[in-house]
């Protein structure tokens, strides 16, 4: 991981606690896939993808999580939850950050996408 991703998952696990969250796992890996953050919030499981930029980068950084990726984590999520025999509900989040030379700005998308199969 880059030294500007590290910052944000960074970033992002402070957000979480600070606004209630629980954060059970980083870096949670199902074979070649991986899910940034796993929360949990008021019995809700929350698999949060975590996108990071700088101010130079031409689109925002939450435009990067394609349907591609977002399946990924939807099958990561899944064998989470049957590994764990876990039958909460499930919320697909994403963080957006966008640093700038002095400060950043953090978006938090909770239900940013969902299955779709």
């Amino acid at each position: 991981m880059n030294e500007l991703g590290a910052k944000g998952e960074e970033l992002a696990i402070l957000y979480l606690r600070t606004n209630g969250f629980k954060v059970l796992f980083t870096n949670w890996r199902y074979g070649h896939k991986e899910v940034d953050i796993i929360a949990e919030k008021n019995n809700v499981l929350h698999f949060v993808e975590v996108k990071a930029r700088s101010q130079f980068y031409l689109d925002e950084p939450k435009l990067a999580v394609v349907r591609k990726k977002q399946n990924n984590i939807i099958i990561a999520a899944d064998a989470f939850m049957q590994q764990r025999n876990d039958g909460r509900e499930a919320s697909f989040d994403i963080v957006s950050i966008v640093f700038y030379k002095n400060h950043h700005e953090l978006e938090f998308i909770e239900n940013a996408f969902e299955p779709n199969f």
